[in-house]
């Protein structure tokens, strides 16, 4: 009785121990959208004074950041480019966009650019397999460890100054390839390919 009884108090240490399981795309995704909620606030007093004025009501035009859901639900390697600029808080402009899909061009080809999950072969937040090789849950996780690694290392400084320009690509190819992130510095440019990278759309298991 004694034996049964320890052998059942292992057990339930042993599940009291397990680690969580980590979130799912679909809980990150709802994370980062009550945390980055936006809103529109119209002064009462302005809207009452226009409409009493006019006899309609009328606001601004503005524009939209494009969100995580929209970006995966297109799901192609522009989409993956504009969402790496999502959570690093850059902007998505042509230049930006531009030298992004390029890089993913030079670390994976774009028939299947979203080979395990890496894009750009970051290792930043990346698993690790038998064969070395760095891979992410999805491709949604891949583009905020991707964001994180140019945010957080000190060695991308000049990454992120000319990603937060975002007005010119030679100087973003040119940061890039100063930087550590590949060793052989994409032979400071010789390596690097400028025609047009074409749009591929990554399977939807892909993007969790």
């Amino acid at each position: 009785m004694a034996g049964a009884i320890a052998v059942s108090f292992g057990l339930t240490a042993s599940l009291a121990l397990a680690p969580p399981a980590p979130p799912s795309a679909a809980a990150e995704l709802r994370a980062y959208v009550d945390a980055h909620a936006q809103g529109l606030r119209v002064s009462p007093t302005a809207a009452a004074e226009h409409l009493e004025a006019t006899g309609v009501a009328t606001r601004d035009s503005y524009t939209a950041t494009p969100g995580i859901a929209s970006l995966a639900a297109s799901g192609t390697n522009y989409d993956w480019a504009k969402l790496v600029l999502v959570f690093a808080g850059w902007p998505i402009t042509d230049a930006n966009v531009t030298v992004l899909t390029r890089w993913m061009r030079q670390e994976n080809s774009p028939k299947n650019w979203w080979n395990r999950n890496n894009p750009l072969n970051n290792g930043w937040g990346a698993s690790y397999g038998p064969g070395g090789t760095g891979s992410n849950v999805s491709l949604v996780a891949a583009a905020e460890n991707a964001a994180d690694a140019l945010l957080t290392h000190r060695g991308y400084a000049g990454i992120r100054a000319a990603f937060a320009d975002g007005s010119s690509t030679a100087a973003i190819e040119s940061a890039i390839w100063a930087s550590p992130w590949a060793t052989g510095h994409y032979a400071n440019g010789g390596h690097w390919h400028y025609t047009p990278v074409d749009v591929v759309q990554a399977p939807a298991s892909a993007w969790g």
